[in-house]
């Protein structure tokens, strides 16, 4: 499988773990590397974070239209009918991704998968059903796709992964009670997770990068 292009950013020299940052619809990798710097600390370790690019796909809810995305969407509700073909895709793709920073020496145990609202949706995807154990996914503004299948496909290397969830209460896009219902099924399941919510619509605020920050930070002891 080719790999997706991307952006990179490295603390600083021998990074010693590794973030995976996926974007939402319609962005691309720059999107959210601008963070970078109110997300880490200098009293860190070394630090690489990969911000791929999604593939260009026409996207059935904003009209066919093409732009980079993660998955078609068929309509507003989400969960009715899914794009499982494309988010399977997807999966495959981060695991790629995972697998290139195995060979450039950061270990599976040592790898965030991160993601905003559809990228979100990916990297829970991709990161329960992981074969290895990951230090964590942070999943922001989103919500659980292909739950139906999740308990048949979860990989028991990351049924204690730390999952930090940060989401809106304003949120117009993948309203709130979704991101609810996911965590349901995660809990129902057996996995902890770190819930946030924030007075702000579809987006990222600075409360949410201190907390994500504090987070991370915990990750890396």
């Amino acid at each position: 499988m080719n790999l997706l292009p991307t952006v990179e950013n490295e603390t600083a020299a021998h990074p010693t773990y590794s973030v995976i940052w996926l974007h939402g619809l319609g962005a691309d990798g720059n999107d959210f590397a601008p963070i970078v710097p109110e997300l880490v600390s200098p009293q860190w370790q070394a630090l690489r974070f990969v911000f791929p690019h999604a593939p260009v796909r026409p996207v059935t809810v904003n009209g066919g239209m093409p732009m980079r995305a993660w998955y078609d969407i068929y309509g507003f509700d989400l969960v009715a009918r899914q794009d499982e073909a494309g988010i399977r895709q997807s999966i495959a793709q981060v695991e790629a991704l995972i697998a290139r920073e195995q060979e450039r020496g950061v270990p599976s145990e040592r790898i965030l998968l991160a993601g905003f609202s559809q990228g979100g949706a990916i990297a829970l995807a991709a990161g329960l059903r992981h074969p290895q154990k990951l230090a964590g996914i942070i999943a922001l503004s989103t919500y659980l796709p292909m739950a139906d299948t999740l308990a048949g496909e979860r990989s028991a290397a990351n049924d204690a992964v730390p999952i930090f969830w940060g989401h809106g209460t304003l949120d117009p896009v993948v309203i709130l009670q979704r991101g609810l219902d996911s965590r349901a099924v995660l809990e129902a399941l057996g996995y902890t997770v770190a819930w946030h919510t924030y007075p702000m619509p579809h987006s990222v605020c600075p409360e949410e990068i201190v907390d994500l920050r504090q987070w991370i930070g915990e990750r890396l002891r």
